[in-house]
């Protein structure tokens, strides 16, 4: 029997990735491409990007695109932009997409499309009730889910809390840049998803990012109510639940 396959893709600010995505194992199919992203960003220059990914892979004629983007995504537009050119306001992702490629598209936010990725295939694979999945980076993404519905452009990250913007202060970044310990940055984790377990009551909390490598480090300084466990795909993550999405929405 043959592989079910969609293509997903992950724009970020520094690298466009895809790769084809073999959709019942949620993994990829064949080894990713990266390409630098282009500067300026615009939206045309980037779907250049798009196009020869798509085209660097023999790629079944029906297999649907899923893209993964740095933004919030309202019914397929960019609603506003942080880490592209700022032209990409008002977008339509997927129609642009479709035109570069000739294939059906579906754009989602970068968070959502890995929280989706963890939810099929990963840390909350058998999780039942609220799920929240948290991307710790240069923001910290959020994705969250009522029994395998997600809920999507939460955008917990920007929160405002004891007087500033979560993410500002609990990011990764932030650890980075303020040189802080691992149980310094614990005690503003701490106290970041404590707000948010308090607001939201999630039966599973999962942490992806890259600094989910090394969640051993500050995963167990944590004390919450929910199990709180680190994310499966980790850089996969965006990619595979793109695909899936695609997979979903008519490809």
């Amino acid at each position: 029997m043959s592989k079910k396959i969609a293509f997903g893709i992950d724009v970020g600010g520094s690298g466009i990735k895809g790769a084809p995505v073999d959709l019942d194992a949620g993994e990829f199919a064949e080894e990713r491409t990266r390409i630098p992203t282009p500067s300026p960003s615009t939206p045309e220059a980037v779907a250049e990007v798009l196009q020869e990914l798509v085209d660097a892979y023999d790629l079944p004629d029906d297999a649907p695109i899923g893209v993964a983007f740095p933004a919030p995504i309202h019914h397929g537009t960019v609603r506003f932009i942080a880490n592209l050119d700022e032209s990409w306001a008002g977008v339509d992702v997927p129609a642009l997409v479709h035109r570069a490629t000739g294939r059906h598209v579906v754009a989602v936010n970068d968070a959502d499309a890995a929280g989706v990725a963890e939810v099929r295939y990963g840390a909350a694979r058998d999780a039942d009730g609220v799920v929240l999945v948290s991307t710790l980076g240069t923001g910290i993404g959020s994705a969250l889910f009522a029994d395998g519905v997600l809920l999507p452009n939460t955008e917990l990250g920007h929160l405002e809390i004891d007087g500033q913007d979560a993410e500002k202060h609990a990011a990764d970044s932030a650890r980075d840049r303020e040189d802080l310990s691992w149980d310094e940055w614990a005690e503003r984790l701490q106290r970041y998803f404590g707000v948010v377990e308090d607001l939201l009551s999630p039966d599973l909390i999962v942490v992806g990012g890259g600094v989910s490598k090394k969640h051993d480090k500050f995963l167990p300084k944590l004390h919450l109510r929910a199990p709180i466990v680190p994310a499966h795909l980790r850089n996969a993550a965006g990619i595979v639940g793109a695909a899936a999405l695609a997979a979903d929405n008519g490809g």
